[in-house]
């Protein structure tokens, strides 16, 4: 496949949570906060759920679970902390800024972890070029979230 797939993908992916901070801050405002993130869960499950079964992957290699470290089962939390933050946060923020505030966050920790080579991954270098990206998308976000 070639490269720009997955990242077309991805960018159109990403493009989605721009729209998931209004509309779940909406939500919490009309049901509260944590109602909302709760909700919001639910319907995601939901949807997952019928997409494993359509597809036919099923859940039969659940049962593998047992052999991973506890870290690597903390995702839902990361989730629910950020999906809660963030339809907090979107009230004050806007969407743009709490936007540009995810991605310097999403940018800055990556760069950290491929540094690392932790959870699974390679070890890639910190590279001038990669603090100087980190340093360009830092100042994007405070030039978007000062307004």
């Amino acid at each position: 496949m070639e490269k720009w797939v997955p990242i077309l993908v991805t960018v159109l992916a990403g493009s989605l949570v721009a729209l998931q901070a209004p509309i779940n801050g909406m939500l919490g405002r009309t049901v509260g906060s944590l109602a909302a993130a709760s909700v919001s869960f639910a319907i995601g499950l939901a949807v997952l759920v019928a997409i494993t079964l359509v597809a036919g992957g099923g859940f039969g290699q659940l049962g593998e679970i047992q052999g991973l470290s506890w870290y690597y089962l903390t995702g839902g939390v990361l989730g629910a902390i950020y999906v809660t933050t963030v339809l907090i946060t979107v009230r004050e923020l806007g969407a743009g800024s709490v936007t540009a505030a995810t991605i310097a966050g999403q940018l800055t920790m990556s760069v950290i972890i491929d540094r690392a080579g932790v959870l699974g991954l390679p070890e890639k270098g910190l590279t001038a070029q990669r603090i100087i990206g980190v340093v360009l998308l830092s100042a994007g976000t405070f030039l978007i979230v000062r307004d």
